[in-house]
């Protein structure tokens, strides 16, 4: 059985800081993360840097939202055996 699901991320940009906001809906629960990254005012002006941290950082806090979910699935319905 194979299964698809569409992760959106949207990106937010000024000179200095981006926001990666991720979006994930899972059988009826729906997931929202941000990550940000800044950039040092001395450090030169590299935007893929930032993206890529912004996104690392908002796909690791959905990460933790999912497993934070799944947990609770389990705590609710007793052991799930493998």
């Amino acid at each position: 059985m194979e299964r698809h699901y569409a992760l959106k991320l949207d990106l937010e940009e000024t000179m200095d800081e981006t926001i990666a906001i991720s979006h994930l809906s899972l059988w009826g629960d729906t997931f929202e993360a941000r990550g940000k990254a800044m950039r040092n005012p001395s450090d030169p002006s590299i935007p893929v840097i930032g993206e890529e941290l912004a996104i690392a950082r908002s796909l690791a806090e959905l990460s933790a939202q999912m497993l934070e979910a799944a947990q609770a699935k389990v705590a609710a319905h007793g052991r799930v055996s493998s």
